[in-house]
């Protein structure tokens, strides 16, 4: 479940499926907090509501029941119709609108199509809103989904890493605990190269925080991290000592954050944990 706020009155957006569904009824509160069901009741009793969206079934509902929508436009409009979401669905097999009662998850919830409508019926200022936070919201699930994408790749690069480790620099007659050692010491080489600090270092200058240092790092420096992890796993087969390797990954590193500086290509945070 994610939110947005207009005026206040934060909204409530699920996903069903590939699209996004937004509360109806948290938009009828920015104009009526008491009782914003019976916003939502009387926009649909409207008959331009009941073509709007009978259209868009149509175009998105290969089992929409055209007959009842047949007999409700034609009902509607006039002083004695009536029309809510359950009923709209039963009636039609509608799926553009999706009624909940739930703990969380209470009102109508309608497809994004749909809930712009409804805010544009209540105020222009109202869908702009709207419009503006979702444009937002969208923005920052695509920089989250680069940033995990990226993370993903220096845990592809990490594999290769670790087995470069495995078979140049961790003896077989080792005890667990001195491997893992070794491990550690790999990876602390390449935070130290990309960061300038060890893992522990970190952890004792960001106290409550989960996670470590990779966790918290952009998008540049996780391409950067995934470019060093193969690099390093190069110098290991080179039989190079760790000073040595030290010294050109932090070249290389520096090398690829100018780059990215003088391209001016913008770094991505992930979102913070608390």
């Amino acid at each position: 479940m994610k939110n947005i706020k207009v005026k206040n009155i934060v909204i409530s957006i699920t996903g069903i499926g590939d699209d996004d569904f937004v509360n109806l009824t948290d938009i009828a509160r920015i104009v009526n907090p008491e009782f914003p069901s019976y916003v939502v009741r009387n926009w649909m009793r409207l008959r331009a509501t009941i073509e709007f969206l009978g259209i868009w079934e149509k175009l998105n509902n290969e089992y929409f029941n055209l007959t009842e929508f047949d007999q409700i436009k034609n009902a509607s409009g006039s002083n004695a119709f009536v029309m809510t979401a359950t009923k709209w669905v039963k009636e039609t097999n509608a799926i553009g609108i999706k009624p909940r009662r739930g703990k969380y998850s209470e009102g109508t919830f309608a497809h994004r199509d749909i809930a712009l409508e409804f805010a544009s019926w209540i105020s222009a200022e109202v869908k702009l809103y709207i419009i503006k936070e979702f444009q937002r919201l969208k923005i920052q699930e695509s920089e989250q989904l680069e940033w995990q994408g990226k993370r993903l790749l220096t845990k592809l690069n990490y594999l290769i890493h670790t087995d470069a480790v495995k078979e140049y620099l961790v003896p077989v007659e080792l005890s667990n605990e001195q491997k893992n050692f070794i491990y550690a010491s790999e990876a602390d080489l390449l935070n130290v190269a990309l960061f300038g600090r060890t893992a522990k270092e970190w952890r004792d200058t960001n106290i409550g925080k989960e996670g470590n240092i990779r966790d918290y790092a952009n998008t540049i420096e996780l391409a950067i991290l995934s470019n060093l992890e193969y690099l390093n796993s190069m110098l290991i087969t080179q039989k190079l000592s760790q000073q040595e390797r030290l010294v050109i990954l932090n070249k290389e590193a520096n090398r690829e954050k100018e780059l990215f500086n003088k391209n001016s290509v913008k770094p991505i945070k992930m979102i913070e944990k608390k």
